[in-house]
């Protein structure tokens, strides 16, 4: 499993993060040609500047987006300025919408946008269709969001785990004023994520920073057990002598073979239920099970006051946690769910489909140091073929077993 590793020590932003990323995607013509793919931006109004300075002794990328001949970037970084193009939600979903960018890169993008409407609703006062975007919905800070999922996808969507993130401190300047950092719309999407503030005053997570976090991280912590085989540094445009304005990213091979096992990480979901119809379980695990669930399963229990209950159990890879929680949340009784990790070392296999007298049959393939171990035909196909062939299940996997 891939994993992308951010080291928020000196923050984020939008353009840090694009910097990053391009370390790792190695070809900026993948940003370019995706970006182009957004027609509703014309060309003349911007130009993509990539650069290769070093900072603080250190070399990395700076990503910026130059807009109408000036050097202008993202507001959040403490800079004052006017952008003329003032959007509200609707436009820039229409602009997305109407790309030419893949389905998952445009779903992102709007949900992208739709949090951070929200964002500036809560800090104004108002509704997120109300909201003109100013700073945040112009040419630089949409390139920075889309480009953000445009990269994503070019390193395949891997997991993200993210570091506690700095957010600075002292106060920045923007279109409302002098105002304390974090911003206020970075402090809102910033809720419920692992903070700190260290070093000399300045804004270090952005509103677009903070977004991302938001949105792409699946954990935060150190850095994941693996092996790294790709990182670099994204640069902001601020300078500070006590550390570089700059975000790493790593990526980190984080699933491997231990002893011929495939190694993995997985999450498992766990709840005690004393107050649910045992008949309305079923369809809750079937909706897990369509979700992507490795397993689930139950077990009886006993609870306070010598209850009898369910420990209701879901296995599941880190990715999908959250989702899987969200299932097991709003369709049982339980108020919560515990979350513990695990190492999994398992067998290799594969699915392969098999030629016997009752049909075509999947069977899984089991494999150890190379060697098949053995050979297991699919439940549901061994259903099939004898509801087709009205025999008993023992006798129609009896007979596959003997001829694969």
């Amino acid at each position: 499993m891939k994993t992308l590793y951010l080291d928020c020590f000196a923050g984020i932003s939008g353009d840090m993060f694009i910097g990053a990323l391009l370390n790792l995607v190695r070809d900026p013509e993948i940003l370019r040609d995706g970006i182009r793919k957004v027609t509703a931006l014309d060309p003349s109004e911007y130009e993509l500047v990539i650069e290769r300075p070093t900072r603080n002794g250190l070399a990395g990328i700076n990503f910026d987006v130059h807009t109408h001949g000036h050097h202008e970037h993202d507001h959040h970084h403490g800079h004052e300025h006017e952008h003329h193009h003032h959007r509200h939600l609707a436009d820039i979903e229409a602009m997305i919408s109407g790309s030419g960018l893949s389905q998952r890169v445009k779903r992102e993008t709007l949900r992208a946008f739709s949090l951070l409407a929200e964002a500036e609703a809560h800090v104004h006062g108002t509704t997120p269709d109300k909201i003109h975007f100013h700073e945040v919905g112009a040419v630089d800070s949409i390139i920075d969001i889309t480009g953000a999922f445009i990269l994503m996808e070019a390193l395949n969507w891997p997991r993200v785990i993210c570091s506690t993130v700095n957010t600075g401190s002292g106060t920045v300047k923007c279109a409302h004023g002098i105002l304390p950092v974090p911003a206020p719309a970075a402090e809102y999407l910033l809720h419920g994520l692992p903070v700190f503030s260290a070093g000399s005053p300045m804004e270090r997570t952005t509103p677009t920073g903070a977004l991302l976090v938001k949105i792409l991280a699946d954990g935060f912590g150190n850095i994941p057990s693996g092996k790294i085989t790709a990182s670099g540094f994204g640069f902001g445009n601020r300078e500070s002598d006590d550390m570089p304005n700059a975000l790493r990213a790593m990526m980190i091979e984080t699933a491997g073979e231990m002893g011929g096992f495939v190694r993995e990480k997985l999450t498992l979901i766990e709840c005690n239920i004393d107050d649910m119809n045992p008949q309305d379980y079923e369809p809750v695990c079937g909706k897990l099970f369509e979700a992507g669930a490795l397993d689930v399963w139950t077990e009886n229990i006993s609870m306070k006051k010598g209850r009898p209950g369910v420990k209701f159990c879901c296995l599941t890879i880190p990715d999908e946690a959250v989702n899987m929680s969200r299932i097991i949340l709003t369709n049982t009784t339980t108020q919560g769910v515990r979350l513990k990790d695990y190492d999994r070392l398992r067998l290799k296999w594969k699915v392969e489909e098999a030629d016997t007298s009752l049909g075509k049959i999947r069977v899984k393939v089991t494999e150890l140091d190379g060697e098949t171990l053995r050979v297991i035909p699919e439940y549901e196909d061994v259903k099939a073929v004898a509801v087709h062939h009205n025999i008993p299940m023992w006798e129609a996997r009896s007979l596959i077993l003997r001829e694969i």
